[in-house]
């Protein structure tokens, strides 16, 4: 039996759908209708009652899910220890991250490993949540460091630490300048605005966005800076990604301070290559 397929035949047993299993694992429909036909085929058994709404796995598809996940996981686990054993590991890393002082996390495990494994390369993309989601699901990157609660139907995720305060820059001719530190509701009203395009309808929790004015939006925080410095707006962004020295701005942050949580993310039912899945137990260990 191809390993493969059995990681295939677990997806649908999981989601009870060839359609639904089909998208999780990024194949067509037809391909993994025709694995599990030719499965069943080579085993000489059903594995699936075809319902109206769902599968249903027979006793014998019931046995096969046990013991797939048990073979597969044998299957990564030697693998693992086969790479694990050999001074040789080397490879490419390509991770997608927000703009975030937290990164550090990430590259201060990359450091370790990279000690003991030269071999090892990193590559890091910069990107808000909607582009690093969208490399994610097409293979583009290994994993993202994103803001905001992750989809936990999709992807396995790592906390880490949150290291940036959320707050504004604003010219240093603006009388908000003077300020220590500022109250969204008090202090920002009438104010125009400009946020990241991925903000929800919140500008912090339990502060909607809608009772503000928006002059516009960004991705990527230092174009943003520039929007402010020309006078446009009061820009909502983390501390610490632009360095304010020697220019028009200053960094004003919100009270109650807010640091929004710091998500690794990567894709469920994947086989990851040594030094990544190595890279990814070596930032658990750290967070």
């Amino acid at each position: 039996m191809d390993l493969r397929v059995l990681n295939n035949f677990l997806a649908v047993a999981r989601e009870e759908s060839f359609s639904k299993a089909a998208a999780a694992i990024h194949i067509s429909q037809p391909t993994l209708s025709r694995q599990i036909a030719e499965l069943e085929e080579e085993l000489g058994k059903k594995l699936f009652v075809r319902g109206a709404r769902k599968l249903t796995l027979t006793a014998e598809g019931q046995l096969l899910k046990k013991r797939a996940g048990e073979l597969l996981a044998l299957a990564e686990k030697t693998e693992t220890e086969i790479r694990g054993s050999s001074q040789e590991i080397e490879g490419d890393i390509y991770i997608g991250a927000g703009e975030t002082y937290g990164i550090h996390a990430i590259t201060g495990a990359f450091r370790k490993l990279k000690e003991e494994y030269p071999g090892i390369r990193i590559h890091i993309s910069s990107g808000d949540r909607r582009d690093l989601d969208w490399q994610l699901d097409n293979g583009l990157i290994d994993m993202a460091a994103v803001f905001g609660e992750p989809d936990h139907s999709r992807c396995e995720s790592i906390e880490l630490p949150a290291a940036d305060r959320m707050g504004v820059y604003v010219r240093m001719d603006d009388p908000l300048a003077e300020k220590k530190q500022i109250s969204p509701k008090k202090d920002l009203a009438g104010r125009q605005l400009i946020v990241n395009r991925d903000s929800s309808s919140e500008l912090v929790p339990g502060i909607s966005l809608h009772q503000f004015q928006t002059a516009g939006t960004y991705s990527l925080l230092y174009n943003a800076s520039l929007m402010a410095e020309d006078g446009i707006g009061c820009v909502v962004g983390l501390e610490h990604i632009i360095n304010t020295e020697g220019t028009d701005l200053v960094f004003i942050p919100f009270v109650p301070e807010y640091r929004p949580p710091l998500f690794l993310i990567y894709k469920k039912y994947q086989t990851m290559p040594a030094h990544i899945a190595m890279l990814i137990n070596e930032i658990r260990k750290a967070a």
